[in-house]
């Protein structure tokens, strides 16, 4: 089984990571292998993962997307980073961006230079530095040449699956309607062969790539991979999800409200709002969560409020046999930082990259799994850091976070920038030196010292490249039409049905 060349992709489950496999296997490789599609409609997906991050550009532009033609169909609004609110302390606010803030020199990021000028009583906030954050506090919006603006996107995430299968179904994917009642396996290898639906088809592969949301389906239902639980640094299991009507212009980035026992989304559509709550289910109920979602949002409420039960944590192996595991499936952090749409695009381009043709080879599958590993373990670290570096202590839960054991990657990083203000991005790893600078700087964290080189400027010089930075970023930022303009102008989508 193992050296069997892959003729036939079976992709089980549909949502927004089987048809983002589907779309990029079939546009990319297509004409090599043939890739079916089982999903079940009576079979609801979570769907709620309605915010992404910069990377899916470049996911859009390897499967050759037009940018204004996925937000028209997906009712989309951009993004130029999170507003964390309350996560410092109650009523204390900051934004993460996408951009960069300032200039580094070669010794030392521009949060030594901005330290020193803080005590001296020159610095401005620190995002005021930064074009994406100054954008987003003005709500202005362009798409710029060379890149002026680093962005992402606000999506329906139901949406933007029905624009994948457009695409997939067009490149020669083929869907088949029907639930999956049994996996067939090979009685030596254990290898996965074929899976048998209700209606008694059986659908046969060569690989197969497990979709199937939470239940894991093939993965480990069938394979039992195994999974990491990480429930005792990431105390959130539990989410609400509700849509409402729109009452005001799309703000081009995320809102995150902390709350006393979990936080809440507000994600801005052209056509609706996609609001929820990330809570402990050790400290709020079902019934209290969905309250303080009632209680907090806007406008009027579209859907019934919807509970979503996770474990945080990943698969021990995300390719296991001839199985290969995306999205919930493989895994779930939680959607603080927008991740889950990233790492499903970051397992589809492993795959492409040790695409088995010729037969399944172990050391790929090793490789497959460290690297998968290895990211997800930093963006777990990244979002363990918002909790764990606050200032509240009004709640149990809040306390339970400032004191809980982490691991021991993210205490090295707070104590590195805490001491020093240093950040070092390790290669391959999702967020940038900027992001943890923005998250620790906002939380609370403020470095005990700036680096030397710093003084090599007098006060004179340091005042006059402050001031230098913050008046690019003024200039460029005066110059953008506001966010509902840009949308009006470039991407104006139809009123939904």
């Amino acid at each position: 089984m193992q050296n069997r060349k892959i003729h036939k992709v079976v992709i089980a489950g549909g949502g927004t990571a089987g048809w983002m496999a589907a779309a990029a296997l079939s546009r990319l490789i297509g004409k090599t292998i043939s890739i079916t599609l089982v999903e079940s409609e009576e079979i609801g997906t979570v769907g709620v993962g309605e915010a992404t991050i910069p990377t899916l550009i470049t996911f859009h532009d390897l499967i050759k997307v037009k940018e204004q033609d996925f937000l028209r169909a997906t009712q989309g609004t951009f993004k130029l980073g999170i507003k964390f609110e309350s996560w410092r302390d109650v009523n204390e606010d900051y934004i993460h961006s996408f951009g960069w803030t300032g200039k580094d020199s070669w010794a030392a990021g521009f949060q030594h230079f901005w330290l020193k000028g803080l005590q001296m009583g020159i610095s401005r906030e620190f995002g005021e530095y930064c074009n994406e954050w100054a954008a987003a506090v003005q709500n202005k919006f362009a798409v710029m040449p060379s890149k002026g603006l680093n962005y992402a996107y606000h999506i329906d995430a139901s949406l933007y699956a029905k624009f994948l299968r457009g695409m997939a179904e067009e490149y020669g994917t083929v869907r088949k309607e029907g639930k999956i009642e049994f996996v067939e396996q090979d009685p030596d290898s254990g290898y996965i062969t074929a899976i048998r639906l209700q209606s008694g088809q059986v659908i046969e592969g060569d690989l197969f790539i497990d979709c199937t949301g939470f239940r894991g389906l093939l993965i480990e239902q069938t394979l039992n991979a195994g999974y990491n639980d990480w429930k005792h640094w990431l105390p959130c299991d539990s989410a609400v999800a509700l849509q409402t009507e729109s009452v005001e212009e799309p703000i081009p980035y995320t809102r995150s409200i902390a709350r006393e026992a979990g936080w809440q989304w507000r994600i801005p559509l052209q056509h609706r709002v996609g609001n929820g709550v990330v809570f402990s289910s050790r400290h709020w109920s079902p019934d209290e969560a969905i309250q303080k979602l009632l209680e907090n949002v806007e406008g009027k409420v579209l859907t019934e409020p919807r509970v979503i039960r996770f474990n945080a944590g990943q698969r021990r192996r995300h390719w296991y046999k001839n199985c290969v595991a995306m999205g919930l499936s493989s895994g779930f952090i939680e959607p603080l930082e927008s991740t889950s749409i990233h790492l499903i695009q970051r397992s589809i381009i492993r795959l492409m990259q040790m695409f088995p043709y010729d037969g399944i080879r172990q050391p790929d599958v090793e490789e497959f799994n460290n690297q998968m590993k290895f990211e997800i373990d930093n963006v777990r670290d990244f979002i363990i850091l918002h909790y764990h570096v606050t200032n509240r202590t009004d709640t149990r839960f809040w306390r339970q976070c400032r004191t809980m054991d982490i691991p021991d990657s993210l205490k090295h990083r707070i104590e590195l920038f805490k001491q020093a203000g240093r950040v070092f991005k390790i290669p391959t790893e999702l967020f940038g030196e900027n992001s943890w600078i923005q998250v620790m700087l906002g939380q609370g964290l403020l470095p005990e010292q700036y680096h030397p080189i710093v003084n090599m400027m007098s006060e004179e010089e340091l005042k006059r490249f402050l001031t230098g930075i913050h008046a690019q970023v003024r200039k460029l930022v005066d110059q953008l039409p506001s966010h509902q303009r840009f949308i009006d102008h470039y991407c104006k989508a139809q009123a939904a049905s």
